[in-house]
């Protein structure tokens, strides 16, 4: 049995739901192109990054999966591990941007702009950590 009740701007619940069937479609239509293409920018971040380039804006733009640039970076120890060795070796307290150099001279790798901050918010929150002082931190005894 058709259902023939209008809507307010005059349309019919079936041609209601034609429209939106279109729509759906030209969805799925356009979701498959940019997928198609995604991977093709994958591809060519990767080539890029082989020759000794880089790339900007890679992060998040794809479907799961960096393609060798622009991605999340790992590290061998976590940045918890990190400070704790530096701290370690230092015996004394150190101011955060200390701290956060250190991390970046011996090698931790991130693409945080405010990785002062990072580096501040763990120290706060791992126990293993105390405050010496006003922006002074050393392992706890």
């Amino acid at each position: 049995m058709a259902r023939v009740a209008a809507s307010p701007n005059g349309l019919t619940i079936a041609q209601l739901e034609q429209m939106l069937s279109g729509r759906r479609a030209e969805l799925s239509k356009l979701e498959k192109t940019r997928n198609k293409l995604a991977r093709k920018l994958d591809a060519l971040d990767a080539r890029i990054v082989s020759l000794g380039g880089s790339v900007r804006g890679g992060a998040g733009r794809g479907q799961g999966g960096s393609g060798g640039g622009g991605g999340r970076v790992r590290n061998e120890k976590s940045l918890n591990e990190t400070i704790a060795g530096i701290l370690g070796k230092s015996g004394k307290p150190m101011k955060v941007g200390d701290i956060a150099d250190a991390c970046k001279d011996g090698g931790y790798k991130t693409n945080s702009a405010n990785f002062r901050g990072i580096v501040n918010q763990t120290l706060i929150k791992d126990k293993r950590f105390g405050s010496a002082g006003r922006g002074l931190y050393q392992l706890k005894k």
